[in-house]
């Protein structure tokens, strides 16, 4: 038995080989009592704490904290044999690639359960939407860049030349902003949005042919929701090189209307008219106090009065000139005020 053991087998003894599994089944045993403790005991005791700061940490670390122990347990029991020099360092720059990105693996979701956990609820609860926008855009660049670091600093111990990689990440991207231009001053109009802020969500706006509400504002681009229902997707840069007209942001609607009464409307007539359409502003609490209503001029068909109200801010446009259009034909059909319409007279002259 003894001279099995110690016989040969790719130069190492039966016995090293031996010791190499028992080392990684150990370090697997290991890993699954570090995550049994994680999940039963350590549970236990972050739950009599008062704070959720030690929940949400305990809850990110267990399994990265897991592979990496299984990891360092492999590379441990890979020591025990004779290798070459070769292979003996791929493996251990290959290992220590491995526990650099489990430790990576573990702050990218520390980072991100902080995001969601504390910085996402203190967000809501501000006034503004504009951190709202940015928290998702913030979390994403912190991992992006938590990764990217652990990348480089993995393929360094490995053994790469990072600079040279590095340098050619440099002029590949300037070559990618080159030809991704537009997405470049798309990003940097969303930039502009977000510390201009000429909108916020839920806002009506005008831009070009478009006319609706703000649905969502992205990085790239802001969607939009237009007054027929349909979701138009605008890139950032049209709003940063296009005049946006806020209509949210207008104090009132002013909307101007010319009523053109038929020619023998009589002067008492043309005085009620002006009387009604002023008590029909007055009686519409969706309408500023501010009106004008007169006897505008004499037209080609018709005698015109003019009637300027102002809606107030937040209130539907179109339910409110539907509202006061209604109760204008109702009550000038009761006075028997007529509305005149074009029409033309011929003249026969006897012969």
């Amino acid at each position: 038995m003894s001279e099995f053991l110690a016989k040969q087998f790719y130069g190492n003894t039966f016995t090293q080989w031996l010791t190499v599994l028992a080392t990684i089944v150990a370090a697997v045993v290991v890993g699954k009592i570090l995550y049994w403790f994680f999940n039963k005991i350590g549970r236990r005791l972050t739950a009599k704490t008062q704070t959720k700061f030690d929940d949400v940490v305990l809850d990110m670390i267990e399994e990265p904290i897991v592979v990496a122990a299984t990891i360092f347990g492999i590379w441990l029991g890979l020591r025990q044999l004779t290798l070459t020099e070769t292979l003996s360092t791929w493996i251990s720059n290959a290992m220590q690639g491995a526990i650099i990105l489990a430790v990576a693996w573990l702050v990218a979701r520390l980072a991100d359960s902080l995001f969601r956990e504390f910085l996402a609820p203190l967000a809501a609860k501000s006034e503004t939407d504009l951190d709202d926008q940015l928290l998702p855009i913030l979390s994403r660049g912190v991992k992006t860049t938590i990764w990217a670091l652990a990348i480089v600093v993995a393929l360094n111990n490995a053994g790469y030349e990072v600079g040279p990689l590095i340098a050619g990440l440099g002029i590949g991207g300037l070559a990618l902003a080159m030809a991704a231009k537009d997405t470049v001053s798309n990003v940097f109009g969303g930039f502009t949005i977000f510390t201009d802020r000429p909108f916020k969500l839920g806002d009506r706006v005008r831009i070009g042919s478009y006319d609706g509400s703000i649905l969502e504002i992205g990085l790239r681009s802001t969607r939009l929701q237009t007054l027929a229902g349909t979701v138009v997707t605008i890139p950032n840069a049209k709003f940063a090189d296009s005049p946006v007209e806020n209509v949210s942001a207008e104090p009132s609607r002013k909307v101007v209307s010319t009523l053109g009464l038929t020619y023998d409307t009589t002067p008492d007539g043309m005085n009620d008219a002006i009387a009604t359409l002023r008590s029909i502003a007055a009686a519409n609490s969706s309408l500023e106090e501010k009106v004008i209503a007169g006897f505008s001029g004499f037209g080609d068909f018709s005698m015109n009065v003019q009637f300027i109200y102002y809606i107030k801010k937040g209130e539907d446009i179109v339910d409110t000139q539907n509202d006061v259009n209604m109760a204008i034909l109702e009550q000038f059909n009761e006075k028997g005020l007529e509305f005149a319409y074009p029409t033309q007279t011929i003249l026969h002259q006897a012969v």
